[in-house]
């Protein structure tokens, strides 16, 4: 029976030793339980809708569907899993498009083994997750144009508010250090979700992080 306190992941990925090498290293780490493994799409979903993982490992490149619809059927058939892209491609479209379809990540396979234990539990909490190669150029807004989203109406302390949702803080956490009550935080993140038109944290936080709005200040 699994162990309520791992994390529960599934990879998908069409090289057997790129699986093999990935399961290897959460098996070091400890702490997670692999449910399943796909090297294609239509399985893949399938997976996600059976088991509801804590967390996915998805490669982009895959025979009979794409990446990233793969990306956006899973997250409709199982909200509550956090997918995390782990690819070999670093173009920042590719990451537009993947944080688009509701990733909750997008990591590059040469990232240290260390480094994707972290992120996968950084993600699990509720963290989007990027490769620090890809963040100055994902934050930056394409074209180097002007916020667009909704974003440009935010107050500052809403702004301030957005950046700490960010950084994985629950509200208890931000209304302290910000010196407010958590039903304040509430209050503002409400104002922030009508809007921006976000329907969760971690779709804000992707929202934010396209239109160049985290890390401000």
């Amino acid at each position: 029976m699994e162990d309520d306190q791992t994390i529960s992941v599934v990879i998908v990925d069409d090289h057997a030793l790129l699986r093999e090498g990935t399961r290897q290293i959460l098996e070091r780490a400890g702490g997670f339980t692999l449910v399943g493994e796909a090297d294609s799409g239509e399985p893949a979903v399938a997976l996600v809708a059976e088991h509801c993982p804590d967390v996915v490992l998805l490669d982009l490149r895959l025979p009979g569907m794409n990446g990233v619809e793969v990306a956006r059927r899973m997250v409709q058939v199982s909200p509550s899993t956090r997918v995390v892209i782990l690819s070999a491609f670093d173009e920042i479209d590719y990451v537009r498009a993947a944080l688009g379809a509701g990733v909750a990540g997008y990591l590059l396979k040469t990232t240290p083994a260390d480094e994707l234990v972290g992120a996968i539990r950084a993600a699990h909490t509720g963290v989007v997750v990027l490769d620090p190669s890809l963040s100055p150029h994902v934050l930056r807004p394409p074209g180097g144009g002007p916020v667009t989203s909704g974003m440009e109406g935010l107050t500052t302390r809403e702004r301030e508010v957005v950046n700490l949702v960010a950084q994985g803080l629950p509200n208890k956490a931000i209304a302290s250090q910000l010196g407010i009550s958590p039903r304040t935080v509430e209050g503002h993140l409400n104002h922030v979700f009508e809007k921006v038109g976000a329907s969760s944290r971690s779709a804000l936080v992707r929202l934010a992080m396209v239109n160049g709005l985290v890390g401000e200040g």
